[in-house]
């Protein structure tokens, strides 16, 4: 029997956050072993949970959330974001301008399907979230990387993003607070994005997920404030901020220059209508966590539980001989750098097996998130203290025994 293929617009497609060194942790949780998970942002499963009150009022509306909304979601949320938006200081959006959707990436797919057409250009940071990458490819599009500085804080070189503009570039994705380094852009850098956005009519993709999730006192600055004449494409949602991953609650606002993308805003309308609508109990807890205590301050403040976890992972990582990481601003995440004249790592996909095999820690390799070198991994600093502090500790015991058997 002829084998049954799958599509070759799988070809580049992958997403190691959920790859093969996390077929073999559930293998080998099948067999017994306990494994330390700090390969995803799965925030409720390290015991953060939702705020009592999004919890008690989706149950409250369960019984009337059977059938569709409209396919953009109900107007009670989608107002709530309107409100959102003008306190971020996004001038000019309307209800019609927000669409709700089954988590942010369900609308990051459907904002790049609509605009892209065989061999245009996404621009995309690196390192990024896989998914960018993946749906540029699955929409017959080219992902291009533009770099983004380690020695900067992980900021993004202008430079890198100006060389790399061509006549097939349609749009850039911007990460803001970050994804996988933690950094948090300032305007100044914003503003350089958004000026080549202007000269080269960009669509721009602002992926701002964890704006919410601030440590240190820094504030965030919504890009789409920060111009009305190039349009901006704005992605969040309840899955960070409020630790409700699986309610797959999720929002896109369409802003500024709209005059002139009514056909691109056609196709978005379309396509949100396809799918019917987004699940309508997640909806319902998307006004309800706008409008409420905002818990995630305590969780990011001094002393509170996310900040004392990135100060602890960031203080026993850059004690290990070799290892030194850009400290977070933002987010749930560091991207810890190997110094390869210590730990010369050919494949570091190879690396992170090792680890899993010898120390049971689960970690995504830094080509993960389409790196260009072996030299970095991501890790997820939401276990409790004890736990990660255990973890890091393993990865400690065997990045010295992969030292003794590298060194010279």
């Amino acid at each position: 029997m002829k084998p049954i293929a799958k599509s070759n617009k799988l070809a580049n497609v992958a997403y190691d956050i959920r790859g093969p060194v996390l077929d073999k942790a559930r293998q080998m949780q099948e067999e017994g072993h306990k494994i330390i998970q700090l390969n995803i942002g799965n925030v409720a499963a390290f015991g953060l949970m939702p705020p009592d009150e999004i919890v008690q009022d989706m149950i409250r509306n369960l019984p009337d959330a059977a059938g569709y909304t409209d396919s953009k979601g109900l107007f009670a949320p989608r107002k709530a974001v309107v409100h959102y938006t003008q306190e971020k200081g996004i001038q000019g959006v309307t209800v019609d301008d927000v669409y709700l959707g089954n988590g942010a990436s369900e609308l990051i797919q459907m904002a790049i399907s609509a605009l892209v057409n065989d061999g245009d250009e996404i621009l995309i940071p690196a390192p990024d979230f896989p998914l960018y990458t993946a749906v540029v490819g699955l929409s017959g599009g080219k992902p291009v990387h533009y770099v983004c500085d380690e020695q900067a804080g992980w900021l993004p070189d202008i430079e890198d993003i100006r060389r790399k503009i061509t006549p097939r570039t349609r749009g850039i994705m911007v990460c803001n607070p970050n994804n996988p380094t933690g950094a948090l852009y300032p305007d100044s850098v914003l503003v350089q994005i958004i000026e080549l956005a202007r000269q080269h009519q960009l669509v721009v993709f602002a992926d701002e997920i964890y704006d919410k999730t601030l440590y240190d006192g820094h504030t965030h600055t919504a890009m789409a404030s920060l111009a009305d004449d190039v349009l901006f494409i704005s992605f969040n949602g309840l899955s960070k901020n409020y630790r409700s991953c699986g309610y797959r609650a999720g929002w896109m606002v369409v802003s500024g220059e709209k005059r002139h993308a009514r056909d691109y805003i056609e196709g978005l309308n379309m396509l949100a209508s396809l799918r019917l609508c987004s699940n309508t109990p997640g909806q319902l807890a998307i006004q309800t966590a706008l409008g409420g205590y905002q818990s995630i301050k305590d969780l990011v403040a001094p002393g509170g539980r996310l900040c004392k976890q990135r100060d602890l992972a960031y203080e026993l990582l850059t004690q290990i001989p070799g290892v030194s990481v850009v400290k977070p601003k933002a987010a749930l995440y560091m991207f810890p750098r190997l110094d390869p004249t210590v730990y010369p790592i050919e494949d570091d996909q190879q690396f992170a097996y090792e680890l899993l095999a010898e120390q049971k820690v689960l970690i995504v390799q830094g080509t993960g998130f389409n790196w260009i070198n072996n030299e970095h991994f991501r890790l997820v600093f939401l276990p409790n203290v004890d736990d990660l502090s255990e973890a890091i500790g393993r990865i400690e015991k065997f990045l010295y025994g992969y030292r003794k058997r590298h060194s010279a």
